[in-house]
């Protein structure tokens, strides 16, 4: 009878602790690729505040450092570059702002989500977004 009961726990417990587990790996892996992508528009707008810079130039080194972080779907990301200003002491500066957005799928989360609840976007690619603002270099 004991043993009967050990089993049944067991059957209960163990999907559920595999799939806080999961969830843990998969919310971490998500944390990171958005660490990737939040450096990734601090070294584009590091490099469209400079004076002269040549067209494209902040966009590709977004796109290197995506790559260097190893995201997958590197090429598929989204950059833009626009134009701010910030106030200084009643003045206004000229900023640089970029903005990155990132698909981003979680591996086992986002199949589960899709048996469970059919005919949804559960399972849909999350769109994880980063922005970067700097104030632009005098010439």
């Amino acid at each position: 009878m004991r043993v009967g009961m050990l089993f049944t726990e067991a059957a209960i417990t163990i999907p559920v602790i595999l799939l806080i587990s999961v969830g843990i790996f998969e919310f971490g892996r998500a944390y990171q690729t958005w660490q990737v992508i939040t450096n990734a528009a601090r070294e584009g707008a590091r490099i469209a505040v400079l004076p002269n810079v040549a067209a494209g130039a902040p966009e590709a080194r977004v796109r290197q450092y995506l790559q260097l972080g190893q995201l997958p779907q590197a090429g598929s990301a989204g950059v833009t570059l626009t134009a701010g200003s910030v106030d200084i002491g009643g003045a206004a500066a000229p900023t640089s702002v970029v903005t990155v957005t990132y698909p981003f799928n979680f591996v086992v989360l986002q199949p589960i989500a899709r048996l469970v609840v059919s005919g949804s976007n559960l399972g849909a690619a999350v769109t994880l977004t980063a922005r970067s603002e700097m104030r632009n270099e005098q010439q």
